[in-house]
């Protein structure tokens, strides 16, 4: 099953290049945030704070550069779909994540206050290209389809994420193999590597994938005007649609769950006193497993219902919260590795193809302007929601337990939205 899926789309040159910017940007996703980061930054750049003070500091880089996110995403959204200009802001955004990743390879040992900055930076180049690649997803794929597309997009993040993970991990654990002096000049090496592969795999999406163009051609100010003024219009209209208000609040909840989690998690073994070699190990299993479960669970949003899928992955998400609170031994870091190998990206991708079936196609920038507002606002939350748990308990495994709550309330919202109704609704508007 899963063969014959990627097989199929590996022919389709349009939906191949647009999923291969998942490839791309997942580099930074998980070489960068999920795994070099969060370990350099508390073993060399901040190793003169304590461990609560640095998980702290983490925690604010990672929510300053949502909140920048959450004011900019609706705005950009609306200016992108006046002007199908949906591809220049990613490419922008993209732009901006690349350099930012190259820079912090010359960050000293020490300066973790600049290394701090220029993750943000890169956070926000990353987020912000996210979102108008997730709006062309309606110009790759109709109806159906969307499922399995969107699934086998993070599919080839996890794939693509995991190789350069893998030999980033491997110039670490053997630098002198690669003629590297030290593990710390590997994971160097490893940030202008995933600028690199970001820049790279990003040019199939610029060349191949196409966006309708508006007839009427517009000035770069009445652009931004009318963009702005749709905006306010489609306030009221986000106001109007019921289903698409309850879903983008149950969005809000379960992702922050979901977010904190990758953002974190490596950072939480860090605290608990497990080998940093431990954990990047336990970060490959997840991006490896990632890749056909990902797909599986499209197949599974297909045949069950997009809803479904989300929900089964919540309620294997709250066991992983509960059984992380109480984990003593790196073996059991492993199988939580497995396990939300298993469901990751199969939430999100369910939950952003079910997000374009609920919205007016010819606004999707627009709309999933809000969709990743709402999704950073909660990454705002989380991290630093986690990391003062712990500065002021300081017992890091409490901090775990405030995932579960909004995975909680997430899942009961998320019960209450009408799928058929809402894409009747997104058909008239």
């Amino acid at each position: 099953m899963v063969c014959n899926i990627v097989f199929n789309y590996l022919k389709n040159r349009q939906i191949l290049s647009w999923a291969l910017y998942d490839w791309a940007n997942s580099a930074y996703a998980t070489v960068i945030m999920a795994g070099f980061f969060p370990i350099f930054f508390k073993s060399y750049w901040a190793g003169e704070l304590t461990t609560t003070e640095s998980s702290f500091y983490l925690g604010i880089a990672n929510s300053v550069a949502s909140f920048i996110v959450v004011l900019l995403a609706p705005i950009l959204g609306a200016i992108a779909d006046q002007g199908s200009a949906r591809k220049r802001f990613l490419i922008f955004f993209a732009l901006m994540g690349i350099v930012m990743s190259f820079a912090l390879s010359f960050v000293a040992e020490g300066e973790w206050w600049l290394a701090v900055l220029i993750y943000i930076g890169a956070s926000l180049g990353f987020s912000g290209s996210v979102t108008f690649y997730d709006a062309l997803i309606v110009d790759v794929a109709k109806g159906k389809s969307l499922d399995r597309v969107s699934a086998f997009g993070f599919s080839l993040g996890y794939l693509g994420g995991g190789l350069l993970f893998s030999l980033c991990v491997w110039m670490t654990i053997s630098p002198a193999t690669f003629g590297l002096a030290d593990s710390a000049a590997a994971v160097q090496l490893s940030f202008i590597l995933v600028a690199f592969w970001w820049a790279l795999f990003t040019i199939p999406l610029i060349l191949w994938v196409k966006e309708p163009q508006k007839t009427e051609k517009k000035g770069f100010f009445k652009t931004i005007n009318n963009g702005l003024s749709q905006l306010r219009h489609t306030f009221d209209e986000v106001r109007k649609l019921r289903v698409v208000v309850l879903f983008l609040l149950a969005y809000w909840f379960y992702i922050d769950g979901v977010d904190t989690i990758v953002r974190m998690a490596v950072d939480y073994g860090l605290s608990l006193g497990f080998d940093q070699n431990s954990l990047i190990v336990a970060l490959l299993i997840t991006q490896f497993v990632g890749f056909p479960a990902a797909i599986a669970f499209g197949w599974l949003g297909e045949k069950y219902g997009c809803k479904f899928g989300i929900q089964l992955a919540l309620a294997v998400y709250m066991a992983v919260t509960l059984f992380a609170y109480q984990m003593n031994y790196v073996w059991e870091f492993y199988l939580l590795a497995v396990v939300i190998g298993l469901v990751q990206g199969g939430i999100q991708a369910l939950s952003r193809s079910l997000y374009a079936r609920l919205i007016p196609a010819n606004k999707s920038a627009e709309f999933f302007g809000f969709y990743n507002m709402l999704g950073k606002f909660a990454a705002v939350i989380g991290p630093v929601l986690m990391g003062g748990v712990a500065l002021i308990s300081e017992n890091t495994r409490l901090s775990i337990l405030s995932v579960l709550v909004l995975l909680i309330i997430g899942a009961v919202l998320l019960h209450f939205v009408d799928i058929e109704a809402g894409e009747k609704n997104a058909r008239q508007l």
